[in-house]
């Protein structure tokens, strides 16, 4: 903790960090509850409007490990500033984009600022706090994730809904300036005091139980974006909700998400494996199940809820999987699980925006739920050997929910 700072600004400069993420989270998933309206502003079907999801999530993988190797030497109080500008451009952009290249140009923007801000920013608490402090201001980072997923999609679509889709753009763009103004005025110098470099990131990826992790990671992630992102023209088209109302539903299953989160971590001390498989099995049942039950409002809203549930605890079992078969390198199995996370989001909303352009919105629940069983089978091989004990980076993501929970 820096000296001469008192103990209050500290923790208003852990605010603010946390803030920052929540208007990534915001900002990165919102089109979720707006994709149609946009597609129908530019005239483009909902599986081409999904490249307002894949685009951030592409860039973002080649971000986080670039920007945080390229920028090692720079202060991160000025990269986490200038990483917030940025965001704020994006913001402003998509309000007053003219075309959809344009709309997909700021969400560019939005991807270059999610790989750098996270890998950056994840582990600055105990800099900002002290170490006593650390585990309980990481929580603190990290809940900005739940909320945002809480949050993002249905503000968003309510202030669609009553004020236009740019309006949502317009309004996070404000916010987000209110936040830059927070990182200046709250974080004190930060110098850097880690370096990633890339040849540690190739040795992870040299280790067996890491791969398993990501492949499990891949899967479930591809299964829920390929899905979550054309949610809400199923509800529209399947279970004929009224757009009002819409916004209701994803509350309640951003909500169910934020429960699902911390029943994860607290399940994932005793048996992390056991707690990623029983996920993976909720997202698939509801997924499969949404077609069949979907076309009644009770079992549409009752599927979403077991899928939140399910998807609350993703991240968080994917984070601690990493950081358990990384115990010595906490950086960079932050930085792989942001890139490889962020890859996974982009390729599930382009592969979902195929099934829906070429089937339907319930021929793409069905194959994501195929999916995410073979998630399941995944996760049932043997491990090499005995993953190594918790440590305390691994209590963070228990306690904090993990990365990009959307």
């Amino acid at each position: 903790m820096h000296t001469g700072r008192t103990p209050l600004l500290g923790w208003l400069a852990v605010v603010s960090v946390m803030m920052g993420i929540f208007s990534i989270v915001t900002t990165e998933i919102m089109p979720i509850g707006l994709l149609t309206t946009i597609g129908s502003h530019f005239q483009i079907s909902d599986g081409t409007a999904g490249w307002m999801m894949t685009m951030p999530g592409i860039i973002a993988a080649v971000a986080a490990p670039l920007v945080t190797v390229t920028t090692r030497r720079i202060d991160r109080r000025l990269m986490l500033c200038a990483l917030m500008a940025l965001l704020a451009a994006a913001d402003f952009l998509s309000a007053a984009a003219p075309t959809y290249w344009v709309m997909l140009t700021a969400r560019a923007l939005v991807g270059f600022t999610i790989g750098g801000f996270w890998s950056i920013g994840a582990g600055l608490a105990v800099r900002l706090v002290g170490e006593k402090s650390a585990v309980t201001a990481t929580a603190v980072i990290f809940s900005a994730v739940p909320l945002g997923s809480v949050l993002g999609v249905p503000a968003g679509t309510l202030i669609g809904h009553v004020a236009g889709w740019r309006a949502s753009f317009a309004v996070m763009g404000i916010l987000t300036v209110g936040v830059l103004v927070a990182l200046i005025a709250l974080l004190p110098p930060l110098p850097p005091v880690q370096a990633t470099r890339l040849n540690v990131l190739g040795g992870l990826l040299r280790r067996t139980d890491i791969r398993i992790g990501l492949v499990a990671t891949f899967l479930i992630v591809t299964a829920h974006f390929g899905t979550y992102t054309y949610v809400t023209p199923f509800l529209q088209q399947v279970t004929h909700l009224e757009s009002g109302l819409i916004s209701t539903v994803l509350l309640v299953y951003g909500a169910a998400g934020i429960v699902g989160n911390f029943i994860a971590g607290s399940t994932i001390s005793r048996n992390l494996r056991a707690t990623f498989i029983v996920s993976a099995c909720m997202l698939a049942a509801a997924t499969l199940l949404l077609p069949v039950l979907g076309a009644g409002d009770a079992g549409a809203i009752g599927l979403l809820i077991v899928w939140g549930l399910a998807y609350g605890a993703v991240p968080v079992c994917s984070q601690t999987w990493l950081a358990r078969a990384a115990p010595h390198a906490q950086e960079a199995a932050t930085v792989l699980f942001t890139s490889s996370f962020q890859a996974t989001i982009s390729i599930g909303a382009l592969l979902g925006g195929v099934v829906v352009d070429v089937a339907s919105t319930s021929a793409v629940m069905v194959c994501g739920g195929v999916v995410a069983a073979l998630t399941v089978i995944a996760l049932s091989r043997p491990e090499p050997a005995t993953l190594p004990p918790v440590t305390l980076s691994d209590e963070y993501a228990a306690r904090s929910g993990g990365v990009n929970s959307r």
